[in-house]
């Protein structure tokens, strides 16, 4: 299966659910080892965070990607930290945790 959500389908009540995305890499941003992704489909955005701690080989592989590169990620959806919600965005309250990495497609 190519993805079983849409980006801009998560909610708080789908936390602890197993995912499978796939999109644009809308943005990214590097806080210390720690990469954000605001993952982008037709529908909208997700936040994907790739942390060392929660799996270090799929967090090293994200170190590569670039703006525009397609993606599929599976991981699961947690609960952002309390005060990182976004409210500007439908899914400003949750992020994936991803558990593996798929680069569909480079960005040139």
């Amino acid at each position: 299966m190519y993805r079983t959500h849409h980006c801009n389908e998560l909610r708080k009540t789908d936390i602890g659910r197993e995912v499978k995305l796939a999109g644009w890499v809308a943005v990214r941003r590097d806080h210390g080892g720690v990469i954000f992704i605001d993952l982008r489909d037709r529908e909208g955005l997700t936040q994907v965070v790739f942390r060392p701690e929660e799996n270090a080989e799929v967090a090293k592989q994200s170190h590569s990607l670039r703006t525009e590169d397609v993606i599929q990620v599976c991981g699961k959806v947690a609960p952002r930290l309390p005060g990182t919600e976004n409210p500007k965005l439908a899914t400003g309250d949750i992020e994936v945790l991803p558990q593996s990495l798929t680069v569909l497609n480079r960005a040139e």
